[in-house]
């Protein structure tokens, strides 16, 4: 059974990363099987041994430091201090065996990494960490030239699943004309495309080498959790680190 997607990109050879699917674990119904959100209502012995199996399965350095995600716009830096609860939206890191990990149930998991394989990253863009610039928050953190960074855009609800309404259109456009793109009448409300906002926020901060982006958490259920499908139910995780 595989319970990984691997990014589709260039990635350096001293890079790990991958993103997890909603099989391989243990949670039952409606958690079934493999939710890692400890904060979903699942049995917390449950979540527990699906993350020790996320270390088995994507062999990683070390359990990854578990935010609690707001929407917001704060990047945490990993490094040598212990790992520890603690909010934000996104993670950044130039240690090796760190592990930054975003989860996900229809918002868009971005994972940043140089072509160096010396600085990694990863953000949590759901349209409120979008539009309030969690994105370009992450970037800032970036010493390498964004000529010299690139970005995969993991599973997230897809452009024909993402219904708004007309004052989330409103609020992006006002903020940039380039976001109309991203928006598609529909009934009294639009469809919004994560994708092409997330490309165009990235493309507007010079990261141009963009991969991914051609999931839908909605449709494709038997792979993928979905809080709008379901609204009970479980979390991914997207993870990068430097090996």
């Amino acid at each position: 059974m595989n319970s990984l997607i691997f990014p589709d990109w260039p990635q350096p050879k001293n890079i790990g990363a991958c993103s997890t699917l909603r099989i391989g674990g243990i949670s039952l119904s409606p958690y079934d099987s493999f939710n890692l959100g400890a904060h979903v209502g699942d049995e917390r012995a449950c979540v527990e041994e699906n993350r020790r199996l996320l270390c088995e399965y994507a062999q990683l350095p070390e359990m990854p430091l578990w935010l609690e995600q707001v929407h917001g716009t704060d990047v945490i830096t990993l490094s040598h201090q212990e790992n520890q609860s603690i909010t934000g939206d996104a993670l950044y890191s130039a240690t090796a065996k760190k592990v930054c990990a975003i989860m996900t149930a229809d918002c868009l998991p971005v994972l940043l990494t140089t072509v160096d394989g010396q600085e990694v990253g990863a953000a949590h863009g759901g349209w409120r960490g979008l539009y309030q610039g969690v994105l370009e928050s992450t970037l800032a953190q970036f010493k390498a030239p964004r000529s010299q960074i690139m970005a995969w855009l993991g599973p997230a609800i897809g452009p024909s699943a993402f219904e708004v309404g007309p004052e989330v259109r409103q609020a992006f456009i006002e903020k940039n004309s380039a976001f109309n793109s991203a928006f598609i009448s529909h009934k009294d409300k639009y469809l919004a495309n994560i994708y092409m906002l997330a490309r165009i926020i990235l493309v507007e901060s010079g990261v141009t080498q963009i991969y991914g982006g051609d999931f839908c958490t909605v449709t494709e259920s038997a792979r993928f959790f979905s809080y709008r499908r379901e609204q009970k139910t479980g979390r991914m995780a997207s993870l990068i680190w430097i090996k």
